[in-house]
C-alpha cells in the first residue's frame, strides 16, 4: 500500500510510522506504566506486526484490542479492557496521528488530572470564531464568539479512570455520541481542565504535514 492511500497512523516519518513515533513518546514517560492501542479488526495484525518491528522490546507493555468505526467506540472498548484500573488511576487518552506530543506536555496533563480529575491539552484559537446558520444559500453568521473563550481540542486528553467511566456509561445508556472525551465529560457534569499545549502537536491529515513532521523530528532539539 501506497504512502498516499495508507491509513495515516501507517504513514512513516523518516521511516518509522506514524503509530510507532506516538507510542514512543509516551513509552519514555516514566508516569506511564502500560499502553493500550485499539484499532479496527482488520488492521490489528498489521499494527501487532509494527510493534513486533519498531518495538522489540518495548519498556512498558504494549496492548492491542479491536476498536469500533467510531473514536467514541475505539476508546470504550479500550476502556473496559483496562480492568486492573482502579477508580484513581489516571487514563490518557491520544490521537495516534498526533506523533509530534512532547513529555512536557504529558506530564503537565497528568498534573492537571491529579489535582482536577479530568483535563485535555488545548491551544488557543488565533482567528475569529463565528456562529453561523446553514441555508439553502450557503452560510449565514449569527453571531461572533470571544477568542478568550475559546480553545482548539487536542490530546492528550486525561481522566481519573472512575471519571471516565461514568461518563462513558452514561453516554451509551442515552445513545449519546460526542467528538472527544471532554465532551462525554462535560455532559456527565465532570470538570474538565485545559493545559496549553504547543502548535506543533498536530494531526497528521495532508500530505504537508508529514514533510512537516519530518522537519520537527529532524531538528537538533528532537535528536
Amino acid at each position: 500500500m501506497s504512502q498516499a492511500r495508507a491509513p495515516k497512523q501507517f504513514l512513516a516519518i523518516a521511516g518509522v510510522p506514524v503509530l510507532i513515533r506516538s507510542l514512543n513518546a509516551f513509552l519514555a514517560m516514566p508516569e506511564i506504566t502500560s499502553l493500550t492501542v485499539a484499532v479496527r479488526a482488520p488492521e490489528m495484525q498489521r499494527v501487532r506486526e509494527q510493534i513486533a518491528e519498531h518495538l522489540p522490546n518495548p519498556s512498558k507493555p504494549v496492548t492491542v484490542v479491536e476498536g469500533g468505526d467510531s473514536r467514541q467506540e475505539s476508546v470504550s472498548k479500550a476502556l473496559a479492557s483496562l480492568t486492573a484500573a482502579q477508580a484513581d488511576d489516571i487514563v490518557l487518552v491520544h490521537d495516534a496521528v498526533r506523533p509530534l506530543i512532547d513529555a512536557d506536555t504529558i506530564s503537565r496533563t497528568i498534573e492537571a488530572v491529579q489535582k482536577h480529575g479530568a483535563a485535555i491539552v488545548g491551544t488557543p484559537a488565533l482567528d475569529t470564531v463565528k456562529v453561523v446558520e446553514r441555508t439553502s444559500d450557503g452560510a449565514i453568521v449569527t453571531s461572533t464568539i470571544p477568542r478568550e473563550r475559546v480553545v482548539l481540542a487536542q490530546t492528550p486528553q486525561g481522566f481519573r479512570a472512575g471519571l471516565l467511566r461514568k461518563a462513558f456509561a452514561e453516554a451509551e445508556a442515552d445513545g449519546f455520541v460526542g467528538t472527544d472525551e471532554a465532551s462525554l465529560a462535560e455532559r456527565a457534569g465532570i470538570p474538565v481542565a485545559v493545559v496549553a499545549g504547543p502548535p506543533r502537536n498536530f494531526k497528521i491529515t495532508q500530505p504537508g504535514d508529514l514533510e512537516l513532521a519530518e522537519f520537527y523530528f529532524s531538528a537538533p532539539e528532537s535528536r
